[in-house]
């Protein structure tokens, strides 16, 4: 399966960046994987609604600039649907089956502009909660793994 992850900002502390690395790696003998950083912009302290949501604007113009136009996109949102390993095991075979890249889209700390969501094929959550973004990106790579185990019919942690 051919997937990716596109997301803003870098892994900063080198222990994110080695258990990303980590996940790359196992990922990469079930098909074609790339992570693709975008920059994050910085954000004012007191910044007012209009600028964090110029900042948001540019991040997701970003964003869509590293997709394809045959890419499906599923960008993890907060409100999105809640599946269970199994569940989007099932789903990525699907979306895979299409030969099409799967793209994950992890956004900035302002979240995902309102043009990225609107393309997304499908919202993803993890949990109402919200996370760091290199802890959400481990957590995605991992899910990512999971789910290729799972669909090349693996055994797998429950």
């Amino acid at each position: 399966m051919n997937t990716a992850i596109v997301c803003v900002g870098k892994m900063k502390e080198k222990y994110w960046r080695d258990a990303a690395a980590e996940y790359e790696k196992r990922l990469s003998r079930f098909g074609k994987f790339e992570t693709i950083e975008v920059g994050d912009l910085p954000e004012p302290q007191n910044a007012s609604p209009a600028l964090e949501a110029q900042i948001c604007r540019r991040e997701g113009e970003a964003i869509l600039a590293k997709l394809r136009p045959d890419d499906i996109v599923i960008a993890l949102c907060i409100d999105g649907k809640r599946l269970d390993s199994v569940e989007l095991a099932a789903q990525m075979q699907r979306f895979g089956d299409t030969g099409r890249r799967v793209t994950f889209v992890i956004g900035g700390s302002l979240g995902l502009s309102p043009e990225v969501v609107a393309r997304a094929n499908m919202k993803l959550s993890f949990s109402p909660m919200t996370f760091p973004h290199q802890l959400a990106r481990v957590m995605l790579l991992e899910q990512v793994y999971r789910a290729c185990k799972i669909n090349a019919g693996e055994r797998y942690h429950k």
